[in-house]
């Protein structure tokens, strides 16, 4: 009789939920439902690194996609509000393409499952973890990202900060019909500014209109 643990209960239980929320996301027919579903799939994600001690890669997946990508792509959806009738179009079209690139993944994912995976990990990692010594896969992660990859690291923080002050620049356009306010003016600005008071003279008071009078009629004798 085969024996399971919790933690493998728990694997086989997340890793159902994560394909029936990957089937729901290709054959949800809202886009609004299909997020939601993807949102849940990576939540699942997250709890299997969990199992694998990948505590570090679980808290990224929950933070960076669920907490910013994934909201944004469900803020996106719903103001663009997508005319499934149009999209769903030219889906005859081009299904033998995306049925030949399926198989294709399929048949890829199937050799690297069915082999295996292999130890990746450095053996005096594996080593002390063996011994009973508590390691940190966020510790190594850290140290090994800030020293050995810091120059990788420094040139790919430049290039995201050039796209994001490029995408701002090529955003940013003079409108006439806008009314802007320069913050240099604005701040030098004094409170004798603000106010300007105005002696007006005393107006005298207006003469009352006179009254239109009526034409009366004369009674007949």
């Amino acid at each position: 009789m085969l024996t399971m643990d919790v933690k493998t209960g728990l694997f086989y239980i997340f890793s159902t939920v994560l394909l029936l929320a990957a089937f729901r996301v290709v054959t949800a027919r809202n886009p609004v439902h299909a997020v939601l579903f993807l949102v849940l799939a990576f939540f699942q994600a997250s709890m299997i690194w969990m199992l694998l001690k990948a505590e570090f890669l679980a808290i990224t997946l929950v933070l960076v996609y669920v907490g910013a990508v994934m909201v944004l792509f469900l803020f996106v959806v719903m103001m663009l509000d997508v005319k499934i009738e149009g999209v769903r179009e030219g889906f005859w079209k081009h299904f033998p393409l995306a049925a030949v690139v399926g198989v294709l993944i399929i048949f890829e994912m199937s050799a690297l499952l069915m082999g295996g995976f292999k130890a990746t990990e450095d053996p005096s990692v594996l080593a002390a973890a063996q011994s009973g010594v508590q390691v940190s896969n966020t510790r190594e992660l850290g140290l090994l990202l800030y020293t050995h990859y810091i120059y990788p690291l420094e040139v790919a923080a430049a290039l995201l900060l050039l796209a994001m002050i490029a995408a701002v620049a090529l955003t940013l356009r003079q409108r006439k019909d806008v009314k802007t306010i320069d913050p240099s003016k604005q701040v030098h600005v004094k409170s004798a500014d603000r106010l300007v008071v105005i002696k007006m003279s005393t107006t005298e008071p207006s003469l009352p209109l006179p009254v239109a009078e009526t034409p009366s009629v004369e009674k007949k004798a």
